[in-house]
């Protein structure tokens, strides 16, 4: 199928799950569309079991496999869905909470590689390297996902600025870290890296890079915007600043979600406040809002149909069921560990650890990253498990965070 014929069938086929969901589940719109695209790839596998002359779960894995998710994800969709998350956030709060959002993105992605890339190399007898490497692919949280989900608990501000700001960061450094894990586990694959000295090296590269790229381009894009008063005009700017600066960052070997964040909490803050008109403000708060919930209705689609790619085989799926253990155990003490440092020093709201290890949710970027291993005797495994982690994230954590959150939050101390 050529790019505009896939583009069309999915666009189509979100819709249609949309309005399914809409009109019978009544869940959250990305989660039910992913149970609905879940439930017909399923239904199609059966319906293959039962009369299998037809052929059709053959036809639609070929159709899936064309569609190559990963690519998709990482070089596509994942910039805009950053940036657009990016533009809600604001510095002001982002300033507060800093010190908290760091930790998480650093030390704890730190501790959840560790953790769940040494308990699946015991698990599994995988060497620890390739584990760290799905240690790495599966710690970074979805922060559309849980952002969705969350709005709906009334959360203190300062609580939900943590998740959202972790969110948006970790994906970046997780990214940064699986890069670097990839070229010390493959050497001879697609790799910038030789050995620890150029692990660290291409680690201050990607994040370092990747965030003076975010923020010198944001602060080009306004000081145009400055000079312009011209909505249409001014939200073809930001979709310009959002596809260019990722294809740049690409292009410079510098971590494209980092820039993408720095880029959309630029403009989202101070781009908004001085360079934009209440007009033009709205647009593209209303643009960026529409292409998110686009995207993001895709982008589950797709998770929902990856399972043609998954392999269905009784010691995957056991590793797969003990793995969903191990991430939960991990993203606790991601959690946990920055929280008790800083604990002694500042308040925080109740409830933190537990909201934040909940609804911690896996999403599509863990998938596609998965799915962009070098092809080996592992991979079937790691994929394997990671869809089985981002599955259950999604929909057993994604239904019930906002109960929880309800349940054990209050008024910020």
């Amino acid at each position: 199928m050529t790019l505009l014929q896939i583009t069309s069938l999915l666009i189509v086929l979100a819709g249609a799950f949309g309005t399914i969901n809409y009109l019978y589940l009544k869940l959250p719109t990305a989660i039910g569309i992913l149970i609905v695209s879940l439930a017909a790839s399923f239904g199609v596998m059966l319906l293959d079991i039962v009369v299998p002359s037809l052929g059709v779960a053959a036809v639609v894995r070929a159709a899936v496999l064309d569609i190559e998710f990963s690519d998709a994800l990482l070089e596509g969709m994942l910039g805009l869905l950053l940036f657009a998350g990016a533009l809600h956030v604001k510095l002001s709060d982002l300033k507060r909470e800093w010190v908290v959002v760091a930790l998480m993105a650093t030390i704890g992605i730190a501790l959840s590689t560790t953790i769940v890339g040494y308990g699946f190399s015991w698990l599994t007898g995988m060497p620890i390297l390739v584990a760290l490497v799905f240690g790495a692919l599966i710690s970074p949280t979805d922060p559309v996902a849980v952002l969705g989900v969350l709005r709906q608990a009334n959360l203190p501000k300062s609580l939900e600025t943590k998740i959202a700001g972790e969110s948006l960061f970790n994906d970046g450094v997780g990214y940064v870290v699986f890069l670097v894990l990839v070229g010390l586990a493959f050497p001879h694959g697609d790799s910038h890296s030789a050995g620890m000295a150029g692990a660290a090296q291409l680690f201050f590269q990607e994040a370092v890079g990747g965030a003076v790229l975010g923020l010198v381009l944001g602060w080009l894009t306004f000081r145009v915007m400055r000079r312009i008063d011209d909505y249409s005009l001014e939200v073809l700017i930001t979709l310009g600043l959002a596809f260019g600066g990722y294809e740049l960052a690409v292009y410079l070997h510098v971590s494209a979600p980092i820039m993408a964040v720095c880029a959309g909490l630029l403009i989202g803050d101070v781009g908004a406040r001085y360079g934009m008109s209440d007009e033009t403000r709205q647009y593209i708060d209303a643009f960026w809002m529409l292409i998110d919930e686009i995207l993001n209705a895709v982008l589950f689609l797709l998770i929902g149909i990856e399972v043609f790619a998954i392999a269905f085989e009784l010691d995957f799926l056991v590793a797969g069921v003990a793995s969903i253990a191990l991430a939960l155990t991990a993203r606790l003490a991601a959690v946990a560990v920055p929280v008790l440092m800083l604990r002694p020093f500042r308040g925080f709201s109740e409830g933190v650890i537990p909201v934040m290890t909940w609804g911690g949710l896996k999403g599509g970027i863990s998938v596609a990253l998965a799915l962009s291993l070098p092809e080996g005797e592992w991979k079937p495994l790691i994929l394997t498990a990671t869809y089985m982690v981002v599955i259950f994230s999604i929909v057993v954590q994604g239904l019930s965070v906002a109960k929880l959150a309800k349940r054990v939050t209050s008024t910020e101390r």
